[in-house]
């Protein structure tokens, strides 16, 4: 089925099998029989190890999960996320003491476990279902889980069928879903309306080039989201080699990211108005491709020299954010996969950061060990700023040198809100290479939940 279907807890119920997780050293505090049957079976509780102990009818009486040492516990998060596949149908409880965070976390871990992508390839979906632990607030995690999946399912789903107009027909339908209101801009009207950088890197291909536009909610602080949408990225005349080019299906998991959390937002009835904004294309190879040492001229008048057209997420996120500052919102936030020096600096599994807030700075910290989204600040490195600026045009696009990629891209986008403004970056992957608990291979949402968290600590 497709889309995945949303996220649900199981119902109340005095039959749910219960799920104790214990360690190495809680072994021997376990009831007797059960403790026989662990050692019979020879569990040792290691990190993942799942034990089903029957019950006295023949039936399955508890699940034992293996929490690992306490070395392996601080690596390893969501560790009931691999329950929904790996246990029988029917309905189960947590067991035992569980701190209020931990309980949140291994309920969302399990919501998580259980996405199937079957777009393509049918499968059925976990039928093991958790109840919602005692304390922990059911819609809530539903409602994030929800976004999450959006975000999985567009990143997932390939050109062919996620390409500018199957991206804005998600954008529309997520508009409509809450009630939120939405336009597009779309090929010629892009110049017609001065988004000319937009238009450029989009033109080439045979999908039209649009800027998608969502607005919800009625009062509170107002909060801007930009997610980069290029849906596919072969790099324009500077050609991805075939080896960088085999994910690029996921280069709008920017957009994704900010689709998914505007779907939280929404869903949740955060008490704010919300913008999103997408600048929706297809870097593609044409006659009418935009080139290196082109000039461009911005929506905001600064003229961009192009030494790289590989370096284009940049270029359709610089015209968004001018437009999303032209209303002086209280916050503006950008997500995009933009560069590989982010993953060098950070690896696959962190979302970069750059901001000039420092409330924020430090509540996005906070949140990203409290909901297991994991970020690291990086700088706007003011010293820095010469390295973006060409002599020919007001700025490169691709400046030379190699060096500080991810601080010089974010200092570029930075160019394009207005001075002072409460601007906010995340340098996201969107991908997990290889399975994880409640993370399956493929398009992930990163930075999103640690930012739905702080929010309301610092947009009052």
């Amino acid at each position: 089925m497709y889309p995945t279907p949303l996220p649900k807890f199981a119902p109340s119920s005095a039959d749910a099998c219960p799920v104790r997780a214990v360690g190495p050293e809680g072994l021997e505090a376990l009831p007797e029989a059960a403790a026989a049957w662990a050692q019979a079976s020879g569990f040792k509780a290691g990190a993942g190890e799942v034990c089903l102990v029957p019950g006295t009818g023949g039936g399955l009486g508890a699940v034992l999960l293996g929490l690992g040492s306490e070395a392996s516990r601080a690596r390893r998060r969501f560790a009931t996320g691999d329950l929904p596949a790996r246990l029988p149908e029917g309905s189960y409880v947590l067991e035992g003491d569980w701190e209020p965070r931990e309980a949140e976390e291994a309920a969302l871990g399990w919501l998580f476990g259980s996405y199937r992508f079957t777009r393509y390839v049918d499968g059925p979906a976990p039928a093991a279902r958790l109840v919602c632990p005692e304390g922990v607030d059911a819609a809530r995690l539903e409602a994030i889980a929800a976004g999450e999946f959006l975000t999985r399912d567009l990143i997932n789903t390939p050109t062919s069928d996620m390409g500018p107009e199957a991206l804005e027909a998600a954008f529309l339908a997520l508009a409509d879903e809450h009630g939120a209101e939405a336009r597009v801009v779309r090929g010629e009207a892009l110049l017609e309306q001065n988004f000319p950088m937009i238009h450029a890197v989009g033109r080439a291909s045979a999908e039209a080039p649009r800027l998608l536009d969502m607005r919800w909610g009625e009062a509170g602080p107002t909060l801007t989201l930009v997610g980069k949408g290029v849906c596919f990225d072969t790099g324009g005349l500077n050609l991805k080699p075939g080896a960088s080019m085999g994910l690029m299906k996921k280069d709008m998991g920017g957009s994704a990211t900010v689709m998914g959390l505007a779907r939280m937002i929404m869903a949740l009835g955060l008490k704010l108005r919300l913008r999103v904004l997408v600048p929706a294309v297809e870097n593609s190879v044409s006659s009418n491709s935009f080139r290196p040492q082109d000039i461009l001229t911005s929506r905001k008048g600064l003229t961009v020299e192009i030494n790289n057209t590989d370096a284009e997420g940049r270029l359709v996120l610089a015209d968004a954010l001018t437009y999303a500052g032209e209303e002086s919102p209280d916050m503006i936030v950008s997500f995009a996969t933009l560069t590989g020096a982010a993953r060098v600096a950070v690896g696959d599994d962190i979302s970069p950061f750059f901001t000039g807030n420092e409330a924020l700075a430090g509540a996005l910290d906070a949140a990203g060990a409290e909901v297991a989204d994991p970020v690291w600040r990086l700088p706007f490195h003011a010293p820095y700023e010469p390295r973006i600026e060409p002599g020919i045009a007001d700025l490169d696009n691709a400046p030379k040198g190699g060096m500080a990629g991810a601080i010089t891209a974010a200092l570029f986008l930075r160019r394009f809100v207005p001075e002072g403004a409460d601007y906010t970056h995340f340098d996201v992957y969107g991908w997990q290479p290889s399975a994880a608990p409640g993370r399956p291979k493929g398009g992930v949402g990163m930075g999103a939940r640690a930012l739905l968290a702080a929010l309301p600590k610092v947009l009052a």
